[in-house]
């Protein structure tokens, strides 16, 4: 069941609100929408949970404002949503940037209403090399989406899609998975890629303190696996599980692994 949740004045975030049980909220990518998550949806509900599905603003069904990108506004916008849907002793699962995202909420929410956290290719630490942080992309990387964004925002998207995965997939799922990218508005695509690029969460992650899992394709060619070790080492007591046979889209390379684990993190 799809709903719409105002999170600030004249801003309402799209949520796709299905089965019942433990609740599992899902934070997309960039530049997707929820709709990424349908396989985890069905197995999970069918299994007896209930999922939950942010459409970040800028992208998917959501509103599109001008500003609020920020990793923090977006942490906000989902405090909003939990305390709308009333949840409790949810597992917060973020890919890529929604991993961000998610840990940024995390740190500055204090896990409000989380008691586990799950990072899929998580963009974390820091997506862009830094004078004191080796790892990541260079700057220059996230600059050129940027510019391939104004110029031709279906070929950046088009692009983007042939380095996701380690396995090639149908034409009809290589047009499915590009057209969950031309959902997105413009300007969140361009306003999160920046985001992307200046947004540093090294001093967030320490503060995270509930069982926190990290899935990570050790092929991945978009967050490099090296910044799940780091991530690793910055989150107390977290796990790290790789996948060696997925790029960036690991819960489409290996489906059954991911959907596996997912489900065994969540019973645990």
């Amino acid at each position: 069941m799809g709903k719409y949740i105002e999170v600030e004045s004249n801003v309402k975030l799209y949520v796709e609100d299905i089965g019942s049980g433990t609740p599992v909220i899902f934070i997309h990518g960039w530049p997707l929408n929820h709709k990424m998550f349908e396989y985890q949806f069905i197995d999970l509900a069918e299994k007896g949970f209930r999922c939950i599905g942010i459409d970040l603003r800028g992208f998917g069904k959501s509103d599109a404002p001008w500003e609020g990108y920020s990793y923090e506004r977006q942490a906000d916008d989902i405090r909003a949503v939990i305390d709308a849907l009333n949840l409790h002793n949810a597992v917060l699962v973020g890919f890529s940037i929604g991993g961000a995202i998610a840990a940024k909420y995390m740190a500055r929410h204090a896990g409000y209403g989380i008691t586990k956290l799950l990072l899929v290719g998580a963009a974390t630490p820091s997506f862009v090399q830094r004078s004191d942080f080796a790892f990541g992309s260079p700057e220059v990387v996230v600059n050129n989406l940027i510019i391939s964004t104004h110029l031709d925002r279906p070929d950046m998207v088009t692009d983007l899609g042939m380095k996701f995965f380690a396995k090639k997939g149908s034409a009809s799922f290589t047009a499915w998975f590009a057209s969950l990218g031309m959902e997105a508005s413009a300007q969140g695509t361009l306003k999160d890629a920046a985001s992307l690029r200046d947004e540093d969460l090294r001093a967030d992650l320490p503060l995270i303190h509930v069982p926190t899992a990290i899935f990570h394709g050790t092929q991945d060619k978009i967050v490099p696996f090296e910044l799940a070790e780091q991530t690793q080492l910055l989150i107390p007591g977290s796990l790290l599980v790789p996948f060696d046979e997925s790029g960036h889209g690991l819960l489409f390379d290996e489906p059954r692994k991911f959907n596996d684990s997912l489900y065994q993190f969540i019973s645990m």
